[in-house]
């Protein structure tokens, strides 16, 4: 897999003593993250790059050995899957926000009102991500199922790497509707349908740093600065419900 990565705060030109982390996020956390780190960085001075992909998919490169120096998960099973090979630091782990999965389509395009209409065969291409290893797939594949339509679209999936990767499916015409993140729908004009919580698990959202020394410590900075204040003014603002609040459907 390909990781993006995004600097977040000034390009100009560093020297040694420039601190800095790298953060391995899930993609659902692309908009909210990027803002949250040009903050961090206005605030501390410690740039933040962060390597977006499918949770499952950033496990396995942490666990082989990659350099990065917190974990943004958007299942927590896979921060304990890190924590149990000793690549993240148990103490530092912590629930940051649950997500939500809407039904989405571009302006002008096909939108269901229900996970059930996609039974309808008017909807002949689905795009989720890959539920094998990407959380909102799963959540998205359980809706499906328990919507008791799994069947009837099964033939019509696309699958995406991870659910940005589902949401461009949709954006270039290569799927009628797709089931993604509210976290990224809610960026743009496009309408969207949310996901009734109760068809699928919870997507508990759950973090752990995965490096020791300064950087280590500055990544936990970042993962302080994201429970702030600040920082979960912009997490709701991008739809995701913050740790001991309430789902409103």
């Amino acid at each position: 897999m390909t990781l993006i990565a995004v600097a977040c705060g000034s390009s100009s030109a560093t020297s040694v003593d420039e601190r800095r982390i790298t953060v391995a996020a899930a993609s659902d956390l692309r908009f909210a993250f990027d803002e949250l780190g040009d903050a961090f960085t206005a605030e501390t001075g410690i740039e933040v790059t962060f390597a977006y992909g499918s949770s499952g998919q950033l496990r396995e490169q942490i666990i082989n050995g990659a350099p990065f120096d917190l974990f943004a998960s958007a299942n927590v099973d896979f921060v304990d899957d890190v924590i149990e090979a000793g690549r993240g630091i148990e103490e530092t782990k912590a629930d940051y926000a649950v997500g939500r999965i809407v039904l989405w389509s571009p302006p002008g395009g096909l939108l269901p009102q229900s996970v059930a209409d996609l039974a309808d065969s008017q909807y002949r291409t689905i795009a989720i991500a890959n539920p094998r290893h990407a959380p909102y797939g799963l959540a998205a594949e359980q809706a499906l199922i328990s919507a008791g339509v799994i069947e009837e679209v099964r033939s019509r999936l696309i699958f995406g790497e991870n659910i940005s990767d589902a949401m461009r499916i949709v954006e270039s015409g290569n799927a009628d509707v797709g089931i993604v993140a509210l976290s990224l729908a809610i960026v743009g004009d496009a309408p969207y349908v949310i996901v009734d919580e109760d068809l699928h698990e919870p997507l508990r959202q759950a973090l752990v740093v995965t490096s020791t020394g300064e950087r280590g410590a500055d990544a936990e900075g970042f993962a302080t600065f994201l429970a702030s204040p600040e920082g979960r003014e912009v997490m709701v603002r991008y739809g995701f419900v913050l740790p001991g609040e309430t789902v409103d459907g």
